[in-house]
């Protein structure tokens, strides 16, 4: 069979590529080997948000008596929990089917391998093979869970984050190794339903691709929570004995051990580019990414890449724009290439963390002369109303241009805040415009103006 473009995936980044292409008149298909949406519906993004969503309303209801509510004891149902989450993402991956069917896109389902002369040989589950071309092909195939040798996974003892979302019982202690976004949500989510917790990060603080002053409130506030936090340690390895681990940790002082029940590693991810056709078609990779230009185009004519299998970062809605960019560049229209300056990140553990652009040290670096402001949630009537006071914005501007060239907040409901930020800078509004912009009272959002005015000596409510 032939068609304009072929998504091999479908993710985030492939099944978004995919409707694109076919709103842009080109015919199109999407190969998928286990479930339309990807990870990112499936094991990811999507159900995890539902466990922390539960994780959350647990809190909410073992603290009613804050808000002047009584209820009897609560008690977490893990399989409960689980089943929630299975259940969001089941309808989610029916979403998907649903876009596929009203964009008139086959799916085709199977393994995908690329060949030469822009074919794709896909092998079904029942063993049938056919081979379907394509004018375009488009490599969306994701990534999966790092494996680190010195903690070797078997899904019981030690696990995964796939396996972190679906265990048969809840662990009475576990170990993350592993504090990026992945290990602060499940470390915050087994926290708060009772779970021992210990976090364990190579390097001196958490969320170490944050700006300082977020890592270091949110290490404060896993403490307060009882996650106990130990950075600038690493694992050596895991020896387990009648269903208990034991971790051997070196840290400054020495060594130390830890009895758990299970491991999380949470250690990154790797790209799922084996085994895929790119040696035969002779498609270069470098440091285990898909080599791709400004509009995804690899060195081969006809191939492309987006996603976490190319250089970048690795997320969903970076996944989705890179695609949108690839096929309307292939449609003849002129689309900018992304700035990879204006990415936002947004970490769903409590409180969240969400940020943009520059940290301090990096506009430092780069020579920026800066201008900061930093408003806390303690002083926000909305923050102290909601019940959630823990955490601030912080605004990064340029001294010359007033250019804002970072923002970075941690605190409740601010994931949902970002995308201002965003916008501002891609507008390349200043902080003075930002200042003078009205925001709703009360709303957690006046955090960002009176940010921007702090910067600037203007700051009312501090």
């Amino acid at each position: 069979m032939k068609y304009d473009v072929i998504v091999l995936g479908s993710g985030p980044g492939g099944y978004v590529t995919a409707i694109r292409a076919s709103q842009l008149g080109l015919k199109t298909a999407v190969i998928e080997r286990e479930a339309l949406g990807g990870i990112c519906l499936n094991w990811g993004c999507i159900p995890t948000k539902a466990l922390l969503k539960s994780a959350n309303v647990f809190e909410y209801i073992e603290h009613a008596e804050d808000y002047g509510i009584s209820v009897a004891s609560p008690k977490a149902d893990f399989k409960g929990m689980v089943a929630r989450s299975r259940g969001v993402a089941d309808g989610m991956s029916k979403g998907v089917q649903f876009l596929m069917k009203k964009n008139k896109i086959d799916v085709i389902m199977g393994n995908g391998k690329l060949l030469p002369g822009k074919q794709i040989e896909v092998t079904a589950a029942d063993g049938t093979v056919q081979a379907v071309s394509a004018g375009h092909i488009i490599i969306a195939t994701g990534a999966r869970s790092r494996h680190l040798p010195s903690i070797p996974q078997d899904g019981k003892n030690i696990i995964g984050y796939r396996e972190a979302m679906t265990l048969e019982k809840q662990p009475k202690r576990l170990v993350v190794v592993g504090s990026g976004a992945i290990g602060v949500e499940f470390a915050y989510f087994y926290n708060a339903i009772g779970t021992e917790v210990t976090v364990v990060e190579y390097q001196n603080r958490i969320v170490p691709v944050e700006d300082a002053d977020v890592s270091k409130q949110l290490e404060k506030s896993f403490k307060k929570a009882g996650i106990k936090v130990m950075t600038s340690s690493e694992v050596l390895g895991v020896a387990s004995k009648g269903g208990e681990q034991t971790v051997t940790i070196k840290t400054k002082k020495g060594e130390e051990t830890i009895k758990c029940d299970v491991v999380l590693s949470a250690a990154g991810v790797v790209s799922n580019i084996e085994n895929i056709g790119l040696e035969d078609v002779g498609i270069v990779v470098d440091g285990g990414k898909i080599m791709v230009d400004d509009f995804y185009a690899s060195n081969i004519p006809g191939y492309y890449a987006i996603g976490d299998c190319v250089p970048g970062p690795a997320l969903a809605h970076v996944a989705s724009a890179e695609g949108i960019t690839c096929v309307e560049k292939i449609a003849g229209h002129s689309p900018e290439p992304i700035d990879y300056g204006n990415i936002p990140g947004c970490t769903y553990c409590f409180p969240e963390v969400a940020s943009v652009g520059m940290t301090e040290a990096q506009a430092k670096d780069a020579g920026h002369e800066i201008k900061v402001g930093k408003f806390p949630f303690s002083a926000s009537g909305k923050a102290s109303a909601s019940g959630h006071k823990d955490g601030f914005v912080k605004l990064i501007f340029d001294a010359k241009y007033g250019e804002l060239l970072g923002g970075h907040m941690i605190g409740a409901n601010v994931t949902e805040m970002v995308a201002e930020l965003v916008a501002l800078r891609k507008l390349e509004t200043t902080g003075h415009e930002l200042i003078k912009t009205i925001h709703p009272h009360p709303t957690l959002s006046e955090a960002v103006m009176e940010a921007a005015a702090a910067a600037y000596g203007e700051v009312i409510h501090l």
